[in-house]
């Protein structure tokens, strides 16, 4: 096939992916894939580059495939290599084409505009695939291969930088898409022996991570079979739907959890990275039985000891592990239900004492929690930045029922909330899209207010106001004797929305939480909800991070 310019030629590769929408900014870099895209797709004209790969990055998620980002050169490549970051941790499938200098100036280091050295390796550190277009007729070939690693088990962002005459040539496309690798299977006989400890398990538990997001049904499945309870990290929540009454949650850390995995006999965990934050910094004890799933081999067994280790794609394990559980399961009646309901009932048990605990915590910011959890449909897709209730509630107790809804900086970084909402949005404009950030985080990239407000999506922007880092303000009011950079100066929101021509409410008590969230998640358009934290009042007991500070032993 033949087109005009590198452009066409991206275009028809994109169509071929299901991407419909592409972020970024343009340049004298990129301007023919910014103008060839802007005719055929939709090009969404993000104010920063970091916002770019955040919002492809969230489209992708949103919608279960590949999302795409458009930078320049150089400062611009430079400006994107955060979010490609924050894409790696989370193995998010972004397509990041970036423009580079003229092919025949190449590693000069004479200084052309937009130059810097050695950008493919700047990408190469960042990315999980990264290449330069060579020949103009190779381009076809290595953006299907980019795409390819970024769909990849277990993924990440693949970059491409594409020379800008090259980008102007005339393109001769002959390549295929390439053919995905295919996981291997577990040995029969590993899975008959986790199978086996899991059918002889009296308390068993399982603990999902981003690995099971595309094998919840049949991680249900087991669930119901086995009689399991499910812990989840922050990244498999949704996988199973928190309303399931099997389901305790991202809630490995809380008391009653604890005491629930101390007393375990069988731990079968799929597809998680078991993070620090999530472990109690590893200090979280494991059942001594453990059946590890996961993609990455290298993963089995790295955070915690594996006695049953299975290398494979989750879904198929999880059918495979499934299916080799005996017909009757130790222990089992006749009638199938099995003796060991003390166990169930405990699993539900702690599920509504670690609910109910943190509602109590929360105290005013409960109602805002309930109010959120109240307007939204079952399907909307709710984006948390890093953020005091995006750490302490929305990231646990604000219920959510597909891993595609779920989206939040796996990486930890602030300030890519609002981003990765306005990617979500135009992937699913149809459904509602909540962002919950804090005004710390979203002065890191206030301008995409402006790419809110030209675009218009449907959008409901939830800004807790605390006038600064509220994080680390509670660290250093507990631990230190004076604050460091933790108070900031923050803009008249009211103002700031009119400004942008976006539509503004505020909450600044408790009642008037379900009427304002309500009727933002009504709108068709973007609205902007200052939650106003001095005036609302604060929580119970103070957030802190997870965090270790060795000065003090806490």
């Amino acid at each position: 096939m033949r087109y005009d310019n590198g452009g066409e030629l991206l275009v028809a590769v994109l169509r071929e992916l299901g991407v419909e929408v592409v972020f970024g900014i343009v340049s004298v870099h990129n301007l023919p894939l910014v103008e060839a895209v802007d005719r055929e797709l939709r090009f969404v004209p993000v104010r920063h580059e970091a916002s770019a790969v955040n919002a492809a990055d969230a489209y992708g998620r949103a919608r279960g495939g590949l999302g795409c980002a458009l930078t320049s050169t150089g400062t611009g490549a430079g400006n994107a290599a955060g979010s490609l970051i924050e894409s790696l941790s989370a193995g998010a499938s972004v397509l990041h084409v970036t423009g580079q200098i003229e092919s025949r100036y190449l590693g000069g280091g004479r200084g052309f505009i937009h130059e810097t050295r050695d950008q493919l390796g700047m990408l190469r550190a960042v990315c999980a695939h990264a290449a330069t277009v060579g020949p103009a007729d190779d381009a076809g070939r290595v953006l299907r291969a980019a795409a390819a690693a970024a769909l990849a088990t277990p993924g990440g962002p693949a970059s491409v930088e594409w020379p800008i005459d090259l980008q102007y040539a005339r393109q001769t496309d002959r390549s295929e898409p390439p053919a995905r690798a295919a996981l291997p299977h577990p040995a029969d006989g590993g899975l008959r022996a986790a199978a086996e400890a899991l059918a002889t398990a009296d308390r068993p538990l399982v603990w999902a991570g981003g690995g099971a997001a595309r094998a919840g049904r049949q991680l249900r499945t087991l669930l119901e079979a086995t009689g399991a309870g499910l812990l989840t990290s922050n990244s498999g929540r949704g996988a199973v739907p928190e309303d399931h009454p099997q389901v305790i949650g991202n809630f490995a850390t809380a008391p009653a959890a604890r005491a629930l995995l101390s007393d375990a006999d069988v731990l079968l965990s799929v597809g998680t990275h078991f993070r620090s934050n999530e472990t109690a910094d590893y200090a979280l004890a494991l059942p001594d039985t453990h059946v590890q799933i996961d993609a990455d081999a290298a993963a089995l067994g790295r955070v915690y000891p594996v006695t049953h280790p299975l290398h494979g794609d989750a879904a198929r394990v999880l059918t495979a592990l499934t299916d080799a559980l005996p017909g009757t399961l130790p222990g089992t009646l006749p009638d199938g239900a099995r003796p060991q309901e003390s166990w169930g009932a405990r699993v539900r048990g702690v599920r509504a004492d670690v609910r109910a605990a943190l509602h109590d915590s929360l105290g005013p910011q409960a109602a805002v929690c309930d109010a959120l959890r109240a307007a939204l449909p079952r399907r909307a897709v709710v984006a948390r930045d890093v953020t005091i209730p995006s750490s302490s509630w929305g990231n646990r107790l604000l219920e959510l029922y597909d891993p595609r809804d779920n989206l939040f900086p796996r990486g930890g970084g602030i300030g890519q909330g609002l981003g990765m909402g306005i990617g979500a949005a135009l992937a699913r404009p149809h459904e509602p899209t909540v962002v919950v950030a804090g005004d710390g985080g979203l002065a890191v990239h206030l301008g995409e207010l402006l790419t809110l407000a030209q675009e218009r999506p449907r959008l409901t922007l939830l800004v807790f106001n605390d006038g600064g880092y509220g994080v680390l303000r509670n660290m250093q009011d507990a631990y230190a004797e004076r604050r460091s950079g933790v108070d900031l100066c923050t803009p008249d929101f009211a103002g700031l929305a009119a400004a942008c021509g976006l539509p503004y409410a505020r909450v600044a008590a408790p009642e008037e939480a379900a009427p304002v969230i309500g009727e933002a998640v009504a709108a068709h358009g973007p609205t902007l909800v200052e939650v106003d934290l001095m005036a609302l009042g604060p929580m119970k007991t103070p957030f802190t991070p997870p965090v270790k500070i060795p000065a003090t032993g806490a």
